[in-house]
């Protein structure tokens, strides 16, 4: 099997090492401040402003620099936070079996039985749009997927020869838990969290384009879509930078997945 990255893996990697530059130096490159009104409303590309200006006039370079910090780094923590979470609990129940497996399971149904989006709505509205409580809405939504998917997997590992001998051995669910099953379904975990990432980035651009995510001034893509989306009647391509840094990222994200799983499962 040929594990060296293919030329699709190769784009995708430099569209997350882009983007990850963009959300850590964004701040420092940035020609203006994420505030800064620098020129007038909806200025075309120019020397100046090489994305022209948004509807309040501000430099859009510079918001989207400061967008990607607002919107990579927050994704990144939303999944790692909900794949803690929803992968300690599938392997869990997994593992443990019995009514341990059943009350998780039946648990995460009733979460499940709601649109994400909806209650998500629903529980920032009383909650209001902090980034607190946004980290925590999206990732514990988000954790009900992994759980899904890490107890799928983790139950056809924990039925295995290798996690029987262990246990007869004496070894601590934990212990098995941590050396037996995880390493055993790490590839497909590691496929699933690059595309949770895409959802969370995805997700957190859908409710502040609703006015539920990161509130003004602070920049985020989403957020800069909705407000500059009456440009495309005067026929400027303001809203369309935000919008393709998002695909790109989706798409970038997705070609290093593809390659993952075609490496871990090559039929």
């Amino acid at each position: 099997m040929n594990r060296r990255l293919t030329l699709a893996a190769r784009v995708g990697l430099t569209i997350i090492l882009l983007n990850l530059f963009a959300a850590l130096a964004g701040p420092e490159i940035a020609p203006f401040g994420e505030t800064d009104i620098v020129a007038d409303v909806w200025q075309p590309p120019s020397a100046a402003h090489w994305l022209g200006t948004d509807n309040l006039g501000r430099d859009m370079l510079s918001r989207l620099l400061y967008g990607a910090q607002n919107t990579v780094l927050l994704a990144l923590l939303i999944t790692a936070i909900s794949f803690l979470v929803g992968t300690l609990l599938g392997l869990t129940a997994a593992v443990v079996g019995g009514w341990v497996d059943q009350a998780l399971g039946r648990g995460i149904d009733v979460v499940m039985a709601f649109p994400t989006l909806i209650l998500s709505l629903v529980v920032l509205t009383i909650t209001g749009s902090s980034i607190p409580a946004l980290v925590a809405v999206v990732a514990l939504l988000d954790s009900t997927r992994v759980f899904r998917l890490s107890r799928a997997v983790a139950r056809d590992i924990a039925v295995m020869d290798y996690v029987e001998a262990a246990r007869l051995r004496g070894e601590r669910i934990w212990w098995v838990m941590r050396h037996e099953v995880l390493p055993n379904a790490l590839p497909p975990l590691v496929a699933e969290f690059g595309l949770r990432f895409c959802f969370a980035s995805l997700f957190i651009s859908s409710l502040s384009f609703l006015g539920l995510g990161l509130q003004p001034p602070q920049a985020d893509w989403g957020g800069m879509v909705r407000d500059n989306a009456n440009a495309i009647s005067f026929g400027l391509l303001v809203p369309l930078f935000p919008a393709l840094a998002l695909a790109l990222l989706t798409v970038g994200v997705n070609l290093v997945v593809d390659w993952l799983l075609r490496r871990s499962q090559p039929r």
